[in-house]
């Protein structure tokens, strides 16, 4: 029988998480020079109310998933939103609940925390990690625009 844990991301893992967010970043056919790698892993350790925070889904003591979020304010309430920027799950473990316990452990937290709801995006062509959001949340009728500076 496997063991799956969740915990927030620490120091130690450093290594693992890169492994994980650098698949990430390949499924989505991009990449990131090495500084956003260290500034994005010293938020995550930050313990700041404002910035990221992440969980790594470990299996059986091996790193398998992650996902990193952000508490921000919102305009149509008092209360803070959360916001669900990146989930990962190791290809050859999709499927066995450790993406569902990722979202669902962010909502906890949210939910302690006293906020709205849980939001994220995805690309329209991952069919895969939608037919879980489908089954997990509300579809919403958004579209995302996006102008890059400079």
């Amino acid at each position: 029988m496997t063991e799956l844990t969740l915990r927030p991301i620490l120091e130690a893992d450093r290594p693992e998480w890169q492994r994980l967010f650098t698949a990430y970043l390949t499924f989505y056919e991009t990449s990131r020079p090495q500084e956003v790698y260290d500034s994005s892993f010293a938020r995550l350790l930050s313990g700041s109310e404002t910035e990221f925070k992440g969980l790594i889904a470990l299996k059986d003591g091996q790193a398998i998933g992650f996902t990193h979020y952000l508490f921000h304010r919102h305009m149509w309430s008092v209360e803070n939103t959360c916001y669900l920027q990146d989930l990962y799950v190791d290809p050859e473990v999709r499927g066995t609940g450790a993406g569902r316990a990722l979202i669902e452990a962010v909502h906890a937290e949210a939910t302690q925390a006293g906020a709205t709801g849980v939001y994220w995006m995805t690309q329209e062509f991952n069919a895969t990690a939608r037919k879980l959001y489908d089954r997990v949340a509300e579809l919403t009728p958004f579209i995302k625009y996006n102008k890059p500076v400079g």
